[in-house]
This record gives C-alpha cells, structure tokens and sequence, in this order.
C-alpha cells in the first residue's frame, strides 16, 4: 500500500492510499495533489486544515508554507518578484465561518480577481489561467509530475535525514543551488526510486533502512566533519522529545497528562494519548517543553531542540515525575513479585528498559549493589530501573 504525506501545522504526516497495479499510474490523485486542492468544512475535509494552520492567511504566506512543505525551500532567499508569482495561485483561496463552534469553510473563491492570468511557476515556465480556472490544480499539477525534481528531492532528502539525522541536502528544508547535496547521484536515485515505485514512500523508507550505510556501527573511525557529511558511520542522536517520554510511559505502564491553553481540538487529551500522535502543536506538556518538542510555528525541521541541557539531565535524575512513574509501575512490582530468583528480575529489568540481557560485569555490580544491605529488594529494583533510564544507551539512537 503506497505511503503519501501531507502537511498540517507544519508537520509531516503519512496517509495511505490504494495501491496501483503493477506498472499502473494512480487513478486518484496523489494525496498531496488533494491537500493543496481541497475544498470544504475544516470538520469534515481534513486537508483544508493546511490553509488553516498558518500564522497569516495572505497569499503570500500560504505559498511559503507550501514551498517549503512540497519543495523543501525558504522563500526568504527568493527574489520578491519570484514569490508573488508563487502567490498568484494561492489568491483565490477563501474562508467562511459557519454557525458551528469552531467550523470553517474553506473554498476556491473565483469572485476574487487574480493579480495576473499568466501567472510563472517556480520552474520558470509561465501559464495561462481562465478567471474561473483553480489555479491551485495547475500548481499541483505541475508539482506531481514525474519529472518535477522538486517534490521528489525534497520528500526524498526528508526521508533520509528523518532517518539518518542528517539530509542528503542538509538542512533538509534549505534545498537551492548554492546548498547542493552532499551526494548527488545517491538523491537521484532515491528521487528515481520513488517516481518509480508510484511514490510510495514506504519503498522508498525500505530502500534506506535495508542499506549497509543505515546498518553501520555508531562507533566511528575518525571524528572527521568529512566522514559525518558521508555518513561513514550511524549518527548517535537523542531521542525526541515525544519518542522518549512514550517510551518511559509503555515502559512503565504509565500515562501522560497533555493539554493546551487553547480548547481546539481538545483541552485535555485522553489518559492514554500518545505523545507522538498529539495532533497539534498547543497540546503540551512540562516534560515536551523540557526537551525541546518544536511549537510548529514556522515548519521548519530546526525548531526542535535536541540538545541535551542540564534542567534534562537532573529532570531524569532527581525528578518526583520519573520517580513516581517507576516506583508505581505495576509492571515493575509484577516482575519483582513474580520472579523465581534475583537474577531473573534483573534480567527482566534489562529487558524491560534496554531490550537486552545484561553483561556478566553488569550482573555482578548489580548483585553486590543488592547484596550490600544498603537497600531494600524493591529499593534496588526502582534504582536500577533509574539508572538504566539514564545512560545512553537508553537515551539515544545508536
């Protein structure tokens, strides 16, 4: 089944369609085809929701918003000229408020005049529009053509540098000539493999995750800026903010309180909300700020902050939230009630946080760490369920 993205708030997400058949263009359009042509209430057409989600609604501001979601590219580097002529096939875009707390439509207006009815694509190529024409479809027309490099580079560039921590371009949003990729034939064959596959993303995301330069070791032969613009070994990277307190939570059988100043959609999420599907940007929580979630203001990849600091690192040390989670986990107290021996809790410990068996040396420490009369059984299974949250190994991809 074919993966396509679309964009709301900034963000990338995935949404499925039918599969074509074998060597069969799609009968439908692309979903990215649809965000940007989509018409109707915010409630019931979801796609409209990207027209909603921007911080102006000029016409100007929307086409920066897609430039930089379908073609990877900061207009603020753009010739003026060359963004109004981008503008013009968002300026009939409309809103309309309904009786409905919250409802509102959004449509394809033709009483609103276009500045121009030979409006210039970014390629350069000038078209002629009729007064009643959508000017959006022939923007997302020329966008989903196969040999369009632009969408192609740009999801495919986004793809590895999701994966990879570092774009083929990087920065994975700044795609223009005078930032050329590090390798250019491997973007043009994942641009070839993508156009190929129908672009289906999920093939492309194969692709990449089945390759000896994704398999590498962490560890690497030299500390080079060189090597690490080649990807000569896999980047260790911290996890994200959303990725790691759900991974605290299912560790530990626990739940998250998110919530937002702002009552849309909710201003409280369900108990069992996962951090990593909070549908926008307002939904937070003390935790998500700590660590550097991204507000989804701009779109741009560089608004989240990976970068460990001292408030995270005595957060995860000496904070009663960690604490709370680990001592009332009743996956915890279940593993060391229902253990035959010592060395299966630790074992089940190890498993539990860092999805191996612990070495012969860690086993040892642990058992003259229990052996020392200093704590109490349960004591010693909630600190080494502490420590093992913090080391690296736990914290970061590798």
């Amino acid at each position: 089944m074919p993966v396509f993205f679309g964009a709301v708030a900034g963000q990338l997400h995935v949404a499925f369609l039918p599969a074509p058949g074998a060597g069969e263009p799609p009968e439908q359009p692309f979903a990215e085809h649809e965000l940007l042509t989509a018409n109707g209430s915010n409630f019931r057409v979801p796609q409209v929701n990207f027209y909603r989600a921007l911080q102006t609604r000029d016409p100007q501001t929307i086409a920066r918003a897609v430039a930089l979601t379908f073609m990877g590219v900061r207009t603020e580097k753009w010739p003026e000229r060359r963004l109004r002529d981008l503008s013009v096939f968002f300026s009939q875009i409309d809103y309309k408020a309904t009786g409905e707390w919250k409802e509102e439509i959004v449509f394809f207006n033709p009483q609103k005049k276009l500045p121009t009815l030979t409006p210039t694509l970014p390629d350069g190529t000038a078209v002629r529009l009729r007064p009643d024409q959508d000017a959006r479809r022939v923007f997302a027309d020329w966008l989903t053509q196969p040999k369009n490099p632009w969408f192609s580079a740009n999801i495919t560039n986004r793809i590895w540098s999701w994966l990879l921590g570092r774009g083929i371009v990087e920065e994975p949003d700044d795609m223009r000539p005078e930032n050329p990729p590090c390798n250019p034939e491997l973007l043009a064959y994942l641009q070839r493999e993508l156009i190929a596959s129908h672009y289906n993303l999920k093939h492309v995301y194969r692709l990449v995750l089945d390759s000896r330069t994704y398999q590498l070791s962490s560890i690497p032969q030299g500390r080079s800026e060189e090597a690490a613009a080649n990807f000569a070994y896999y980047p260790v990277r911290r996890l994200d903010a959303e990725v790691l307190i759900d991974a605290l939570c299912q560790m530990t059988g626990s739940t998250e309180q998110y919530s937002s100043a702002v009552p849309e959609p909710f201003t409280v999420m369900p108990e069992r909300a996962r951090a990593i599907s909070l549908p926008d940007g307002s939904i937070t929580s003390a935790f998500l700020e700590l660590f550097g979630r991204p507000p989804r203001d701009t779109g741009l990849e560089s608004e989240r902050n990976n970068r460990p600091s001292a408030a995270q690192r005595l957060h995860l040390l000496n904070s009663t939230h960690v604490q709370r989670k680990i001592e009332q986990s009743e996956a915890l107290k279940s593993l060391a009630r229902e253990a035959k021996n010592p060395r299966s809790v630790v074992d089940g410990v190890y498993l539990m946080v860092l999805s191996r068996y612990p070495t012969p040396e860690e086993a040892a420490q642990v058992r003259a760490y229990s052996a020392s009369g200093a704590v109490k059984p349960w004591e010693a299974v909630v600190d080494l369920t502490w420590a093992l949250i913090n080391t690296s190994e736990f914290l970061y991809r590798h």
